[in-house]
């Protein structure tokens, strides 16, 4: 699903569950040596989407790693991100002299917990959500946004973006199950891609078969 959303110029890979000979580098062992088996077979198949992906731009298999943040740490001239939820993992790579960042997210399509929306969305947010067709759970789709927004962000400034650094707008299409969103940045902090000031982020996003989708591909 992810794999609609983005731009030609990205390989995708995703997964409903485990593949078919999937298996960690050995580097990669101790960033999940003690963790639970849900985690591990999460962490083992996104992994190898990656390296599914990475080869579809002719990238040989190489350690996925973990930067301070747990970002993933790509390959030389290589922009990317990855996503995983209960029965969905992707994997979106890209050229940088394609694309300067790249954010995907993936979430159950399944209405937030209690208390949860206060927490990840701006009052004006809330408005909007209230105003949109019926039929999708807006709640979890601003929170995947969101998501998507700040792995396109981290990766160029560095630096922590809350949820309530980012609004969003969702424009839906005349299947409201699919559309695009902005982010408008409200923070400080992203330095010039290719001497331009980038300030909004333009995303789109899918809902199916129980799950939804957001992506943002930022031109290079």
């Amino acid at each position: 699903m992810i794999g609609t959303l983005l731009p030609a110029a990205v390989a995708v890979a995703d997964a409903r569950g485990p593949l078919p000979g999937e298996a960690l580098l050995p580097e990669e062992e101790q960033l999940v040596a003690r963790a639970v088996e849900k985690r591990r077979s999460e962490f083992t198949t996104v992994r190898t989407c990656a390296r599914i992906a990475l080869a579809e731009l002719g990238v040989g298999p190489v350690p996925l790693l973990s930067g301070p943040k747990r970002e993933p740490l790509w390959p030389a001239g290589i922009v990317g991100s990855l996503t995983h939820c209960d029965g969905y993992r992707a994997a979106a790579v890209a050229r940088d002299t394609d694309l300067a960042s790249l954010g995907i997210d993936a979430e159950p399509h399944a209405a937030l917990p209690d208390g949860i929306l206060p927490r990840v969305s701006l009052p004006e947010e809330r408005a909007h959500l209230r105003g949109l067709p019926a039929g999708v759970h807006w709640d979890r789709l601003l929170f995947s946004a969101k998501e998507s927004v700040y792995k396109t962000w981290f990766p160029l400034a560095r630096e922590w973006l809350g949820f309530e650094d980012a609004r969003l707008e969702f424009r839906p299409g005349p299947d409201p199950a699919r559309g695009e969103f902005v982010a408008t940045l409200l923070v400080e902090g992203m330095p010039p891609v290719a001497g331009r000031t980038v300030d909004t982020f333009h995303g789109r996003y899918a809902v199916g078969g129980g799950l939804l989708a957001t992506a943002i591909a930022l031109p290079a």
